[in-house]
């Protein structure tokens, strides 16, 4: 089913597609934490991502029963967002020789995937709701409220630390 073919031609439909989407870019970013995991070198920064792993896991878990909800098997589509986003974070850290300044880039690049999936769930729960899904409600907005959380440490440690560590190897 693509984003915009005759395959979708309810707002059901639509919800359905972007589930799919969403789901497909947990299990990428899953496979994509543990590499920035590896990469992170500041302990907080790798902590926050550990935890977030974790929370990505549980957050599967959540839309695989939104997915029973609608009486749907659990599946994925190709997400180009969320392969780009990651695509372009692997780059940049690749690039990216200095410690300090790797860890200020993981952290922005976290925080690209972060925003990209508060979108997601902000659209999905406004969809599910318009459907008559509370239940999915419920679920997708305990998963919006962890990217939100996350997106908000995420900020915090870069603005008290990394952003500075970072600058001052430009000295």
């Amino acid at each position: 089913m693509g984003l915009f073919t005759k395959d979708i031609e309810t707002l059901r439909d639509l919800y359905v597609h972007q589930l799919q989407d969403v789901y497909y870019a947990e299990q990428q970013i899953t496979k994509a934490l543990p590499k920035m995991i590896e990469k992170a070198t500041d302990a907080e920064l790798r902590m926050g991502f550990e935890t977030h792993l974790r929370e990505t896991e549980g957050q599967i878990v959540r839309l695989e029963q939104v997915f029973e909800l609608e009486g749907l098997k659990p599946k994925g589509v190709t997400c180009p967002a969320i392969d780009g986003i990651i695509k372009e974070a692997n780059e940049v850290a690749g690039e990216i020789a200095d410690k300090a300044v790797l860890d200020a880039a993981l952290t922005a690049s976290a925080q690209a995937v972060e925003h990209y999936e508060i979108t997601r769930y902000g659209t999905l729960i406004a969809w599910a709701g318009q459907v008559g899904q509370a239940q999915s409600v419920r679920l997708l907005s305990e998963t919006l409220a962890e990217e939100k959380a996350t997106d908000d440490k995420l900020t915090k440690l870069a603005e008290s630390k990394l952003n500075a560590r970072a600058e001052l190897t430009e000295a």
